[in-house]
């Protein structure tokens, strides 16, 4: 058996931080001390070595759409990003509702991915909204996460009645914060700049009326929520107030809620379209400040590719969504102000743990530990770069910012699957 030493960086895990060596043999931690010998090293000096992350949100779109993303290209992105293991949208052609569909995304893992994938569950048959998917036989196959992303479920008596049957199973849902009927038509955030472009708007209440209703169904029926990309200050009210309650909820936000307002839809841009909208910098204030007061418990995301002729439609036909997974690590260390390992908690541990995979994630660097890890550079500026990305997709709002924190080796279960920040494959 081969033993990997990552040497010379800054272990940074829940435990604290330390200045070790990092030996690994077979897909455990064997060994982390001062001097230690192995058959291959990792480079670390000046890194950052700490639990690989979780994506709670991305959108693998295999299968049914596999001119935006794959499951090894939308993996390999992961990986290049620092993530160890991703949560895959339900929202593809089949929906993920059925074993069979399940069974299809975890046997393409197997085949060709860089990291971990867990897959999703509907809430919903077809995110439809109208009948349960089948809980019991999902969760018996180790599905933990359950959504209906990129709806809402509308009908209160049957979200209701999900939360019942989640919390019966002891399993997670995670809801798609969007009251339907308020945003029928929107393009963008309904503020002074779609009044300007004299677009539809998408007000921030027809999230928070959603955010409202599920705590309160949570604090009825005593099951845990997860609220997906959270993008309104009023939102982030209602989880603070609910955690202070002691409600088992918690929440999400992507990089480009807490990056980028609703101006930079001025130009018709439809690269900066997504759902739920950019919004404010007053809302971009209250993602920042909940993530730093832990309000909002992880970075998600929400990787959602689409081929070029797509978003290069009318703003009102392009659909929404942006690339996210190797810029996350980056945008979070250059736009908030947290302790770096604090932003850590946010893309390992804590998702890790809202996704039920804290056994095999976000673990603490210790012997006998599973070897889920990432070497990063904290202070290694870089250019964004569409073409240069691994995502069969290109719509990055992100092309030409020059930012600071880049992943530099990967370990999947022991085995390097970036180095020198390269795939292996």
């Amino acid at each position: 058996m081969s033993r990997i030493v990552i040497r010379g960086g800054m272990v940074l895990d829940q435990t604290g931080e330390r200045r070790v060596n990092v030996a690994v043999e077979g897909d455990r931690v064997a060994e982390v001390g001062d001097t230690l010998d192995g058959d291959e090293i990792l480079e670390a000096e000046g890194c950052v070595v700490s639990p690989g992350f979780v994506d709670l949100h991305v959108h693998l779109r295999e299968p049914g759409r596999e001119d935006a993303e794959t499951i090894e290209t939308g993996s390999r992105a992961a990986a290049l990003g620092g993530f160890t293991a991703i949560v895959a949208m339900p929202n593809t052609e089949p929906a993920q509702d059925s074993l069979a569909v399940i069974e299809f995304v975890r046997a393409q893992a197997r085949r060709s991915a860089l990291c971990d994938v867990h897959p999703a569950g509907c809430i919903t048959m077809n995110r439809e909204g109208t009948a349960l998917a089948p809980f019991g036989e999902l969760a018996a196959a180790d599905v933990h996460l359950f959504t209906d992303d990129g709806n809402g479920v509308q009908d209160p008596q049957l979200m209701r009645h999900a939360l019942e049957y989640a919390g019966a199973l002891d399993i997670t849902l995670a809801q798609h914060c969007e009251v339907a009927s308020l945003t029928k038509g929107a393009v963008m955030h309904e503020g002074s700049c779609c009044s300007h472009l004299g677009l539809p708007g998408w007000p921030s209440i027809a999230e928070e009326l959603m955010v409202h209703r599920d705590i309160e169904l949570s604090r009825l029926t005593g099951t845990r929520i997860h609220l997906l990309h959270l993008s309104t200050a009023g939102s982030v009210e209602l989880v603070r107030a609910a955690k202070a309650d002691g409600l088992r909820v918690t929440a999400e936000a992507a990089p480009h809620h807490f990056t980028l307002s609703d101006q930079l839809l001025s130009g018709y841009d439809a690269t900066f379209k997504v759902n739920p909208p950019l919004r404010t910098a007053a809302d971009i204030a209250a993602i920042k400040e909940g993530l730093a007061d832990g309000t909002i418990d992880a970075i998600a995301t929400d990787h959602a590719p689409h081929p070029p002729e797509s978003k290069e439609a009318p703003l009102d036909q392009a659909p929404p969504g942006m690339l996210g997974l190797e810029t996350a690590l980056a945008l979070a260390i250059n736009e908030l102000d947290m302790p770096l390992i604090d932003i850590i908690a946010a893309l390992s541990w804590k998702p890790a743990a809202i996704a039920g995979i804290a056994d095999r994630h976000g673990r603490p660097i210790a012997a006998g530990e599973p070897a889920n890890l990432v070497v990063f550079d904290p202070s290694l500026e870089w250019t964004v770069v569409p073409a240069k990305l691994a995502s069969k997709s290109r719509n990055t709002p992100y092309a030409g910012r020059t930012v600071r924190g880049k992943v530099l080796h990967t370990l999947l279960a022991g085995t390097p699957v970036v180095i020198n920040a390269k795939a292996v494959r």
